[in-house]
């Protein structure tokens, strides 16, 4: 397929739109949320854990519980008689005082008169230890990552109910079509949450640059995104409108898709207004909007993952090209690159931001790739 570009005389490079979003901004304060709602959340520094977990040793199996010097030489052909019942213990129990191991059920017959026991158990079988699970002094969350259920389970067992996260608080507005359409707003919503931020409802304004510049002027939230109304046709008004709201820093960026993107700042809030075509939107999210996410989060910087290209890609220079990958084996396939189908959205496992300056990679060239569902 040929693909042609528009002329880039009149655009902003995407590295310049990037530097001027980004510049001065720093990650919003933590708040503390309950456990419930933190899972995806970018956690924030806490205190360490004042003691190591499990605080002390607790059964890893249901059985019976005995100390291992004391079954020496129980087996099949030499049951050991026992003068009492040995104590039970369920998975996750604290193990009695003076036990150091478990016996399953079956080698403990408590049928007779006298309990008897069919086999040895070297110490520590069936039980964790005090402090094997996590030590002392080690951090409750660790900052900066994606808290993912693990986090969680170690939050519970230390007793607590919440947790320091930096959550960024988006306003989103969705420029209304004739037609009413909200489906792109409402995927960029759900994508900005699975970056850990907070999406309150969906602002629908209506395509007037004076109805959108008082929508603006009423500020809200530590990032502005716009839906739509980005290109150059008559009821596109959200340059207009951010050009009178004196917020307007940059309109057309060097980036396909997603070239009619703009940017700007009310005050100190960053303000990015995205095209209303889902694949042009979802292109601009990933090279402007999710920078900025990490940035207000104090997110780790992103893992990439490196591997060859199984074909070649063709890239324009002078525009940077976002291309969506999935992994076959042990390369990267090309989904799509300039212009993204649904298809390829949902399907993709990585992206790549081609730079302004490169004609593309031979088929074989090693390449960093970000995971479109980035667990960390």
């Amino acid at each position: 397929m040929i693909r042609t570009q528009p002329s880039t005389a009149a655009l902003t490079s995407l590295e310049a739109a990037l530097a001027i979003l980004l510049e001065g901004l720093a990650p919003v304060a933590p708040s503390f949320v309950p456990l419930e709602l933190a899972l995806g959340c970018i956690g924030a520094a806490m205190p360490p854990l004042a003691n190591a977990l499990p605080a002390r040793d607790t059964a890893k199996t249901d059985g019976w519980a005995f100390r291992a010097l004391d079954l020496a030489g129980a087996s099949t052909y030499s049951p050991l008689p026992l003068l009492a019942l040995p104590p039970w213990v369920d998975a996750g129990a604290p193990m009695p005082q003076g036990c150091d191991c478990i016996l399953e059920a079956g080698l403990v017959d408590v049928s007779g008169p006298m309990a008897q026991v069919f086999g040895e158990a070297p110490p520590g079988q069936g039980v964790r230890r005090a402090g094997e699970d996590i030590g002392a002094d080690r951090p409750l969350v660790i900052a900066g990552e994606r808290l993912c259920a693990a986090d969680l389970l170690v939050a519970q067992s230390a007793g607590v109910a919440e947790i320091a996260v930096r959550a960024p608080h988006i306003r989103m507005l969705n420029i209304a079509a004739p037609t009413g359409e909200t489906l792109t707003a409402r995927f960029m919503a759900d994508c900005a949450r699975a970056c850990g931020a907070v999406v309150g409802d969906i602002e629908t304004v209506v395509r007037d640059a004076t109805s959108l510049a008082g929508a603006l002027d009423s500020r809200g939230g530590d990032l502005v995104i716009l839906v739509g109304g980005t290109g150059a046709g008559r009821a596109d008004v959200v340059a207009e409108a951010l050009g009178a709201c004196g917020a307007l820093l940059a309109h057309n960026v060097a980036l396909e898709p997603g070239r009619t993107a703009a940017i700007g700042r009310l005050d100190s809030i960053p303000v990015v207004a995205l095209p209303g075509a889902p694949d042009q939107a979802f292109a601009a999210f990933l090279a402007l909007v999710q920078p900025v996410l990490d940035r207000l989060s104090a997110r780790s910087a992103r893992r990439g993952v490196i591997l060859p290209l199984a074909r070649k890609i063709s890239s324009t220079v002078g525009v940077a090209e976002i291309v969506l990958l999935k992994q076959e084996q042990d390369s990267w396939g090309l989904l799509a690159i300039g212009d993204f189908s649904l298809e390829a959205m949902r399907s993709a496992d990585a992206w790549l931001a081609i730079s302004a300056s490169s004609e593309g990679y031979a088929a074989g060239t090693p390449v960093r790739a970000f995971l479109v569902n980035d667990p960390r």
